[in-house]
């Protein structure tokens, strides 16, 4: 019975970490996609450039954010506890900065609309 869960347990961890890394994916490639769009926007001229920059950082930074989260259930120690804590903690902290600039410049929009 020791040996199952030893087993169960090793594939939890094996699983966490793919779907870890596949979070971490999806961040990168909105992330990326973000930044190509937006330099297509800058290039146009587009007045929506730094509203739509906004989102995708948002957006890449949830997916990020969520890998971390999940990366907590195979924390071993309280010090990893205490570094994903605080990485968690700084990328909600900048979702909350970007997501007041998203807030500020639809205002700015409306105003120039």
């Amino acid at each position: 019975m020791h040996t199952f869960l030893a087993n169960i347990e090793i594939y939890l961890i094996y699983f966490v970490e793919i779907c870890t890394i596949l979070l971490e994916l999806f961040g990168v490639i909105v992330l990326i996609y973000t930044a190509m769009k937006s330099f297509i926007q800058w290039i146009r001229h587009n007045s929506k450039l730094r509203l739509n920059l906004a989102q995708g950082i948002a957006l890449s930074l949830e997916f990020k954010m969520g890998s971390e989260v999940l990366r907590t259930v195979v924390v071993r120690e309280w010090s990893e506890l205490g570094i994903l804590g605080a990485i968690i903690i700084l990328r909600g902290l900048l979702t909350f900065l970007i997501y007041w600039e998203i807030k500020h410049e639809e205002q700015a929009l409306e105003k120039n609309s």
